[in-house]
């Protein structure tokens, strides 16, 4: 049987959500057993279900939170980027704002300058930058 990236992240993360639980349990027990008593505060069986129990609660309800996020679509990657058409939302003069697939990007041309509203195609990328050209001009 072969898993596909995101069948292994999502199973990694539910093998590391146990593991990390049991851990958290056996560390709260250990405080409270014989941490606790060391400084003179005891606390019963009982309370020591409940705080368990609350833990596990939490630890449960923070893995159903997080486990989406492993297997959500990106909606705009750098990948992608490259090719892409879009609008200039601040003059380029080299630097200024561009409108790509629906996000704001920080955006410089390889022209001298580009004006509000011109058609850009991506031709590259700086870190979190992106690199236009003019779309008629290429």
């Amino acid at each position: 049987m072969r898993l596909n990236m995101k069948t292994k992240s999502v199973l990694w993360y539910t093998i590391y959500s146990i593991i990390s639980t049991i851990l958290e349990e056996v560390a709260l027990a250990a405080i409270v057993l014989w941490g606790l008593p060391y400084f003179n505060i005891h606390i019963p069986w009982w309370g020591l279900a409940m705080l368990m129990i609350a833990l596990a609660v939490y630890s449960y309800i923070a893995y159903r939170i997080g486990k989406p996020t492993l297997t959500m679509k990106p909606l705009v990657s750098l990948e992608t980027m490259i090719g892409s058409e879009g609008k200039v939302v601040t003059p380029l003069a080299p630097e200024g704002y561009v409108k790509v697939k629906g996000e704001l990007w920080k955006a410089s041309s390889t022209e001298l300058e580009l004006e509000v509203g011109d058609e850009v195609v991506v031709v590259g990328i700086d870190g979190l930058k992106l690199i236009v050209s003019g779309k008629e001009r290429q």
